[in-house]
């Protein structure tokens, strides 16, 4: 019995490890327009794994202004996206 309950919270704390991995994956990417005013950023991005998406060029919105102040047209970046309130969100840029 306690061998079966180190194995089930063994498997429990693998999956919520590689779930937190999962989220914060960075994908490449190049800035094509930052429109400050709406709070928006145009990328043309590879494959966002944790979206299910392929490669292609997209709007998304930024959940921080101050993401807007980091980037600039042209700029290869690498960032997080997610879905925010349904929509798609840039969260993290490096």
């Amino acid at each position: 019995m306690k061998i079966a309950l180190k194995l089930a919270l063994a498997s429990l704390l693998s999956i919520s490890a590689a779930a937190g991995a999962f989220a914060q994956e960075f994908t490449k990417g190049v800035v094509n327009k930052v429109d400050a005013k709406g709070q928006k950023v145009t990328i043309k991005h590879e494959d966002l794994k944790n979206l299910d998406m392929p490669a292609m060029t997209m709007v998304f919105r930024v959940k921080d202004a101050a993401i807007l102040e980091q980037l600039k047209e042209g700029n290869s970046i690498e960032f997080v996206a997610e879905r925010v309130d349904g929509k798609l969100t840039v969260t993290q840029v490096k």
